[in-house]
């Protein structure tokens, strides 16, 4: 092994490039270096070592030329008067402390550059500049010559995120909070004995303190669920809130009766206490994962802008403005937006972005290309046939969720019981009143109001949100993150579970590599190496990490071919490297299978064998699996795998190859057709349609920041083998839940047996009412993170 590169940590060979007495692996990370050396700014490097990722040459030129159009300008400015302007930028890079101090220190770079903030866990650097010192344009192209190169894509134009509900919760959660301290001060010498001895005049003073402070929480914090009551009600349907917002009515019209009459200060402390606490588990069920994204559509991922020739020049217009019959320029590694025909230039498109499989396919002109699809090699020109809406991957994102608008059906449970539970509370209630009216009178008002408060199902309403928000977070903690609660209940009731293969099943950055043929010598490894290390195609970057000889010799005549192979002159020996055509002149007679043929001097030497390499825990996966679940493949790959993916399946499961995005889609909406519960389970763009379609929809993310479809949930590719273990743990959630119901019934049914006696005060019912509501929440919250650490 060689020196390190100070930079990004590369090994630089044998001959590294030198700057300033320190090895570098390429021009790209000395030149970064030296950016910042210029600056002063090495305790980037300081910080932590060699933190800076390995730098790809581009050249830059116009390519964020489309920046200096007002209309997208305006649109990515989240702020902007005279002379200041502030954007928000996604920096996927940002990996560690060193890239927060550099991107906190811009103004360094440019005096222009007021400000700047990381968000490290949405990886996105919010900058505050001086737009007549620099454009937005000249700040992406800085980020870019650190090699912090920003996202800019379409929904980031279009997106407006709206945070006004969560900022509305937390201000209700903030005004009940703050008037439950205080009420709870102004009631505390009624908790302790002796408290009856305070003055007549303190009392009453505190309980019209107490009324004013609950006046905010009663007509503002609570108010939703007035709504979703009354919503219910005029649609003759008695959900859950109708029972909650009947509790907190009688809690207030009791203790405002209290006060105005004197006959004490009321049950303000239960009744704010009440609103506080189903504020916060609408808080905790709500609260998800912020930085990570489970609604993305396609433009997420489509540029904003493309080059547009009109007369033989080139001009930028925002991609919403591209029209069919249009033509367009696609530079190397650019995605491209629409689906269109080759007019000129050498097309090698890389659909991994669509179907996962990272080896281009080589286009001729005159053939159509899809939207998705990325240009490896030169520059091509496109004409459109589609606008970006009408486009074949756009339509398949467009496709409708089926889970759209679906109820969950625990949720309509709970709504069924409260429904019955405030029309029996209600006889209960009127019947004990009516009763005491005629042997007691006193009595009467008594247990009427005892009754109505001992039974407000906060209990039963406060069981799902804090069960499953555990569950949420205890899943989070380990590396499984769900987009809402109801994905629990849906997971617990899947009964077929369907893969993709590529992605899913196997690893994206590793390959199993087996050379077949003559044994190579350890001076002919190293000349395939140095051959190999000078292409940028997939295959050839996988031999380059397969072999392990160092590439120390000179080339000449290198040449790389699209779809065909690389040549070269290795110490004035021939190099041929690729497919059995280019290097034989004969045609693969083993099209099932990727293979990379190598000529050396006179003859073949025989080929490189590459096959996919299956996640860790796979196959445990797959045996906890089968017998429980019914289980499919469907990969858009051909059938090499076949022979390794039947037996680790069994001979029950159905494994479908050559499938095509749609294909997958409309297999799931047949299994739906059928009556199956379906977890479908993905990574790719090609699987958008089908875990849309879905019941439940998984990804599985190397890097959970980073691309993923419209999904329920995130897991992490580290965590994969566990999948089983979080089906499971989903079981035991909905145990949970039932449990916590029962305690909830029977201390309904308990506090209700004392409250029709008469011999239970309003004040008693008022304090065990939060009482029974924090118990169950104690209970669910705490049985599910001990069975976190025991089952995950």
């Amino acid at each position: 092994m060689g020196q390190k590169c100070v930079h990004c940590g590369e090994d630089c060979g044998k001959y590294p490039i030198m700057y300033d007495e320190k090895p570098f692996c390429c021009h790209g990370c000395k030149t970064v270096y030296k950016i910042l050396d210029k600056q002063n700014l090495n305790q980037y490097y300081e910080i932590e070592p060699m933190s800076g990722r390995k730098v790809e040459q581009e050249e830059v030129g116009d390519k964020y030329a489309y920046l200096d159009l007002e209309e997208i300008r305006e649109k990515l400015l989240t702020f902007s008067d005279g002379d200041t302007s502030k954007v928000d930028l996604f920096i996927p890079s940002i990996h560690c402390a060193s890239c927060i101090w550099l991107l906190e220190h811009l103004d360094t770079l440019n005096p222009g550059i007021i400000y700047s903030n990381v968000n490290f866990p949405r990886k996105t650097v919010s900058i505050t500049f001086k737009n007549n010192e620099i454009s937005l344009r000249q700040l992406v192209e800085l980020l870019v010559s650190v090699h912090y190169i920003p996202e800019i894509t379409l929904d980031k134009v279009d997106r407006e995120e709206s945070k006004k509900s969560d900022r509305d919760l937390l201000i209700k959660i903030g005004v009940a909070g703050f008037s439950l301290l205080n009420v709870m001060l102004y009631n505390f010498p009624e908790y302790l004995p002796g408290g009856d001895q305070l003055s007549e005049s303190f009392t009453r003073m505190f309980g019209w303190l107490s009324f004013a402070l609950s006046l905010p929480v009663v007509l503002y914090s609570a108010n939703d669920y007035y709504l979703s009551a009354f919503k219910g009600l005029r649609h003759k349907f008695v959900n859950i809130d109708v029972p909650i917002t009947l509790g907190i009515f009688t809690l207030f019209f009791q203790s405002t009766y209290d006060i105005f009459t004197g006959h004490g200060i009321g049950y303000f402390d239960s009744l704010v206490g009440l609103v506080f606490l189903l504020l916060i588990g609408k808080w905790y069920q709500g609260k998800t994962y912020r930085a990570l994204s489970f609604e993305r559509d396609y433009k997420s991922y489509f540029p904003v802008a493309v080059t547009k020739i009109v007369n033989g020049k080139e001009e930028y217009i925002p991609l919403s403005k591209l029209t069919k019959g249009e033509h367009i320029l696609i530079r190397n590694r650019e995605l491209i937006p629409v689906d269109s025909r080759i007019l000129k230039g050498k097309a090698n498109i890389d659909y991994s972005f669509v179907t996962g499989e990272s080896i281009p396919v080589p286009k001729e002109t005159g053939e159509m290309v899809f939207a998705g699809g990325r240009q490896v090699g030169g520059t091509i020109e496109l004409e459109v046939l589609k606008e970006v809406e009408q486009s074949y991957l756009t339509q398949l994102w467009n496709q409708k969720s089926n889970r759209e608008g679906s109820a969950s059906h625990l949720k309509m449970i709970v709504n069924r019981v409260s429904e019955y539970f405030t029309v029996i509370i209600l006889l209960i209630a009127v019947s004990a009143a009516v009763y005491w009216f005629f042997k007691n009178p006193s009595l009467a008002t008594f247990a009427f109001t005892s009754v109505l408060i001992i039974a407000c199902p906060c209990a039963l309403a406060l069981t799902v949100p804090f069960t499953f928000g555990s569950t949420m977070r205890v899943f989070g903690r380990n590396g499984f993150y769900i987009k809402n609660t109801d994905v629990i209940e849906k997971m617990h009731s899947v009964d077929t579970v369907v893969f993709d293969k590529t992605g899913t099943l196997t690893l994206n950055r590793s390959m199993h590599v087996e050379f077949v043929g003559d044994e190579l010598t350890k001076e002919e490894l190293s000349m395939i190496k140095t051959l190999v290390s000078n292409s940028s195609h997939p295959l050839s970057t996988t031999i380059k990490d397969f072999i392990t000889e160092e590439a120390e010799n000179e080339i000449e005549d290198f040449q790389e071919i699209p779809a065909m192979g690389i040549s070269g002159k290795v110490n004035n020996v021939k190099v041929n490297i690729g497919s059995k055509k280019f290097v034989s002149g004969k045609e693969d007679t083993k099209p099932d299978s990727t293979n990379v043929y190598v000529f050396i001097g006179n003859h073949v030497k025989g080929y490189f064998k590459i096959r996919n390499q299956y996640r860790p825990g796979l196959k445990e996966v797959i045996e906890s699996l089968k017998d429980k679940y019914k289980l499919y493949l469907l990969s858009g790959d051909n059938e090499s795998e076949r022979e390794t993916l039947q037996p680790l399946f069994g001979d029950d499961t159905v494994l479908f190859f050559h499938q095509s995005p749609s294909d997958k889609m409309n297999f799931i909406e047949k299994l739906k057709a059928d009556g199956r519960k379906v977890l479908m389970i993905g990574d790719g763009l090609n699987d958008a349609g089908a875990l849309m379609k879905s019941d439940i929809g998984l990804t599985i993310a190397d890097d959970i920041y980073s691309f993923s479809p419209a999904c329920d949930g995130i897991l992490e590719s580290s965590r994969f083998g566990k999948l089983y273990r979080f089906i499971r743990f989903t079981g035991i959630s909905m145990k949970i839940v039932r449990i916590s119901f029962l305690i909830s019934f029977l201390y309904n049914v308990i506090g209700i047996f004392f409250a029709v006696q008469g011999i239970l005060s309003p004040l008693i019912a008022a304090v065990l009412m939060p009482v029974s509501s924090i118990s169950v929440v104690a209970f669910a919250t705490l049985t599910v993170n001990l069975s976190g650490r025991k089952f995950l």
